[in-house]
């Protein structure tokens, strides 16, 4: 190309954006005061010079402010704007050049330039490149744009011809303008073939982005068809346009349930097409509408927000319950680790323990504390399967399990979830309902609970499970291997008191109307209510007793002058007016004044207790009778205890012959009430060694342990239950196992502090301590040296 053409001093047209490249043809509005001074003194045809703004938001740019390279530019038409302050100008790129010095900046720019011929290089090369570029031009004019097709024989300079190609392709500005600035032909094709290529992956990629919104409006259009044919249909039948109501006001409602996994949604999706194509009359509609009201109805997203304070945690719980240290631990610790990881992972607590000891109430308090809500399921009787996992949709009437229709109440995913009376669990003929539980209560499964009914997985992985139970010897291995068990024992006469005080009085006069000042009970008073009209580990039958004084006090208050509430104090004397007689008595010292009875401690699913063991001898042949309704063990136990006396007669002080001569006779009160177990095997051994020496058993001393055929000594369970209701009945010394030493420890301190602990190893030990002294000039047991373990 050449320059000779072109002159060196030229009026300037800047452009705020678009590139002008030689050999092609822009237009382009002028409105800022000096192009439109350029343009109106411009005559068709006449040359000037197109310099690109580095800023377009540049209003008035300076020489600094434009680009080094420009374009020569013919101006083949002009049209004035209606406005008539602005023009329309079409130009002609014709070849390049340098920008120079501004020589006249008014009214219009103009500049110094020198013309810029193209760097012809390696013409074969340029040649082949320009062939390279034609084959390209040829599959993509068809694909495109049909003018390309034209540039393929009408151009021979390769420069130019690279110059019209990108000045035809959709490319950024940034790449045209290095573009214009390559002076090399061969680097100038080169950049060509590049955009080229570039420009044809964008166009493919339009394409097929193209072809799929089309398809999807396409379906969208198709399914708005179908639905308004089917709306005129029902019309045509008559049929009621609520179900596009409803169809609606469902759809809405799963959308605002939250983005659904994704199996859920396509089952949604698929359940929505069904019940559309379906009469809204016909049965299964109503079954598809009811299923998909449940899943809306579940809350897939929504979690409450959780309280982590721990102290404000702890003072909660201390406010609602007295005791139960391990249980607030438990629960303190969870939280802390919560804080710690970020993780809203729940977890599956188990509180074992007597009736009344607040087990349920617990749950209620961790909620409260913590902000979570809180929904009890009650499992007791609970004999089918499906209670848990809900119903399959084929039978009439299905519905999810209890646990789903629980969160849906609660309307978040995190909630505490109290599984009441576990241990009452049945197994019927409709399946294991315990079992159904161990999914449920696996920390690494719960995250997809399937319920039968949904037919989905939900997460319960964020539930805080809290199961309750008297006794664990009902739940079955597997289950007992996913709980965290917690035992709860019963409460001291002491814990008793200060619940009483602090919690059951006030909520009761609260209940009913009275004034905090009306009644006052003294602490002689609730010692003799617990002690006298009480006989339980927890304080359930306590607070009966404390409702019947406030119902009492309610009616006086009724009944007296004026309507006065009268101001009652009760000491416990007066408790006969309002209770009636006393209940219990303490049989201990009575039931031991004679010789072959021994107090005994029991474990029970209601907490500790005492039993006696009564034995008597009547002549006889040696026999042994048990009464009493004892169970295996406990017969084996009484058949090992008489063994070993018969066979250690000589160190115990007992007539051999006398127990030839004589029958025995063993028998344990409340027949009514099966018991076993060996931990009775000490007592009975205490009560025949009692019957046979005249030696009568210590009336304040109570005792445990299983006894073996040697007179060992063996731990039992249920150690703090036993000596709390050895507490509890007025015994004053306890002997235990010597294994069971370290039981000891959870026992309450008040409790340690009130009793004297003793610990045998062997039966010599036991007797030595339960027996009393032997009489002045008597002789001791065999001679043998017994001692006590420390």
């Amino acid at each position: 190309m050449t320059t000779t053409k072109f002159p060196r001093e030229i009026s300037l047209l800047p452009l705020r954006s678009g590139v002008l490249l030689p050999g092609s043809t822009m237009s382009m509005p002028v409105g800022r005061k000096r192009s439109v001074a350029l343009v109106e003194r411009a005559e068709v045809g006449a040359i000037v010079g197109v310099a690109i703004q580095r800023d377009p938001d540049d209003d008035d740019p300076s020489r600094a402010d434009l680009h080094d390279i420009g374009t020569f530019a013919r101006v083949t038409r002009v049209q004035r704007v209606r406005d008539g302050s602005t023009y329309r100008v079409v130009l002609e790129g014709l070849g390049r050049f340098s920008l120079g010095d501004v020589l006249q900046t008014d009214p219009y720019l103009r500049v110094a330039v020198t013309p810029l011929a193209d760097v012809t290089g390696d013409e074969l090369e340029a040649g082949v490149l320009a062939e390279e570029i034609r084959g390209h031009l040829r599959s993509l004019a068809a694909e495109t744009n049909p003018q390309l097709s034209e540039l393929i024989d009408s151009v021979k300079d390769p420069g130019l011809l690279a110059d019209r190609i990108v000045s035809g392709l959709d490319v950024d500005r940034t790449r045209e303008i290095e573009m214009l600035h390559t002076l090399d032909v061969v680097k100038r094709l080169r950049l060509c073939i590049e955009l080229i290529g570039e420009a044809k992956a964008r166009f493919e990629l339009k394409q097929k982005i193209g072809e799929q919104v089309r398809r999807e409006l396409g379906k969208d259009q198709r399914e708005a068809m179908l639905r308004q044919q089917l709306r005129a249909i029902q019309k045509e039948l008559g049929e009621s346009d609520e179900a596009g109501g409803e169809m609606a006001a469902l759809r809405k409602k799963l959308e605002e349930a939250g983005p659904l996994p994704e199996e859920a949604d396509k089952l949604v999706q698929r359940e929505l097409r069904r019940l559309e194509s379906l009469n809204p009359q016909a049965p299964d509609a109503n079954v598809t509408r009811n299923y998909l009201e449940w899943i809306s109805d579940l809350p897939w997203n929504n979690r409450a927000e959780v309280s982590l304070d721990v102290e404000a945690v702890a003072k909660k719980l201390d406010e609602d319950h007295f005791g139960l240290d391990k249980v607030k631990q438990r629960i303190l610790e969870h939280l802390a680790v919560t804080k710690l990881s970020g993780s809203a992972r729940g977890s599956i607590l188990c509180l074992v323990g007597p009736p009344g000891v607040g087990k349920t109430s617990l749950g209620q308090s961790i909620a409260d504390a913590t902000g979570r809500p809180f929904i009890r399921v009650a499992l007791g009787g609970v004999r089918d399967e499906a209670e848990i996992r809900g119903h399959r949709r084929t039978y009439v009437g299905a519905l999810p399990g209890r646990l789903i229709t629980a969160l849906r109440k609660v309307k978040v995913k995190n909630p505490i979830i109290l599984l009441d009376e576990v241990d009452k669990l049945t197994q019927g003929w409709m399946g294991s309902p315990e079992a159904a539980l161990l999914e449920l209560l696996d920390p690494e499964q719960n995250k997809t609970f399937t319920d039968h009914y949904l037919e989905l997985p939900f997460d319960m992985s964020e539930v805080m499970f809290i199961a309750t139970a008297n006794s664990l010897e009902p739940l079955s291995a597997p289950l007992r291997d996913r709980l965290e068990i917690i035992e709860l024992s019963g409460y001291t006469t002491d814990e008793k008191r200060h619940i009483a005080r602090g919690h059951l009085v006030p909520r009761k006069l609260g209940e009913h109307a009275l004034d905090e000042e009306s009644l006052r009970i003294t602490d002689d008073a609730l010692d003799a209510m617990i002690r006298d009209y009480t006989r339980e580990a927890g304080v359930r039958q306590l607070t009966r007793e404390i409702t019947k004084l406030c119902r009492s006090l309610a009616l006086e208050t009724v009944r007296g002058l004026a309507g006065k509430t009268p101001q009652v104090v009760i000491d416990a004397p007066d408790l006969a007016k309002y209770l009636g007689k006393v209940r219990f008595f303490n049989e201990v010292a009575e039931r031991t004044a004679v010789a072959g009875v021994a107090t005994g401690l029991a474990w029970t699913p209601v907490g500790g207790d005492i039993l006696f063991i009564e034995t008597s001898k009547m002549p006889g042949k040696g026999a042994l009778q048990i009464t009493g309704q004892l169970g295996e063990v406990m017969q084996e136990s009484a058949k090992a205890a008489l063994t070993f006396v018969r066979s250690n007669a000589d160190v115990l002080g007992v007539d051999v012959g006398a127990l030839e001569r004589h029958d025995v006779h063993i028998h344990v009160p409340a027949g009514a009430v099966p018991k076993d177990g060996p931990s009775a095997g000490v007592t009975m051994f205490t009560a025949l060694t009692s019957l046979f020496t005249g030696r009568k058993v210590r009336s304040d001393t109570a005792m445990t342990g299983e006894v073996t055929l040697r007179g060992r000594v063996l731990p039992v369970g249920g150690i703090k239950e036993k000596v709390i209701a050895a507490h509890r009945a007025g015994i004053k010394r306890v002997i235990l196992p010597g294994k069971n030493v370290r039981d000891v420890e959870d026992i309450p301190e008040n409790v340690r502090d009130a009793l004297e602990i003793l610990f045998a190893d062997d039966m010599l030990e036991v007797l030595a301590s339960a027996l009393e002294p032997v009489a002045s000039g008597a002789a001791a047991l065999g001679g043998a040296v017994v001692g006590v373990a420390s």
